[in-house]
């Protein structure tokens, strides 16, 4: 793929990096107000989006990896945070009896409630972005190909 020309390559706007960061930034910002009365973080809210939908395919309890690899979290991140979590009363972490090596993670009937709490976070969300359903799809569909395509990179260059 040849290489843009860009008049002065370090002009900050000229970054997709920096883009993509303001865009996220932005967009938990849009989150912080709506997650606030649930006692929610962002991080937490993730977290529980992957177990809440683990639960609706019964595929409750499972192992931290698992919702480390969904999330792109290693388990020094991700530990904390559930403890926290499990300090709430939204989730137990228990070792596993076949390999104590291994912890699992369940919801309480606390974060089963929250689930019902949230259910209007999304709808919300989309409405605040100001775009229509088909470009939040295209713009979510090229942001999943880049990060494929950064983390191939990444692969490749180590």
């Amino acid at each position: 793929m040849p290489k843009p020309e860009i008049e002065y390559p370090l002009a900050l706007e000229n970054q997709l990096c920096f883009a993509l960061y303001s865009a996220n930034r932005a967009m938990t910002a849009l989150y912080r107000p709506l997650l606030e009365p649930l006692d929610l973080t962002y991080p937490q809210y993730l977290v529980f989006m992957v177990l809440w939908e683990l639960q609706r395919k019964k595929e409750l309890p499972c192992k931290v990896t698992l919702i480390g690899n969904t999330l792109g979290l290693d388990t020094g991140t991700l530990t904390p945070l559930l403890k926290r979590m499990e300090t709430k009363g939204w989730l137990v972490r228990e070792r596993l009896l076949s390999d104590e090596r291994v912890v699992g993670i369940d919801l309480t009937d606390t974060g089963i409630a929250l689930k019902r709490k949230a259910q209007g976070i999304p709808a919300k969300l989309f409405c605040q972005t100001g775009l229509e359903l088909n470009a939040i799809t295209g713009l979510k569909k090229a942001i999943e190909e880049l990060t494929c395509h950064l983390r191939d990179s990444d692969r490749q260059s180590t």
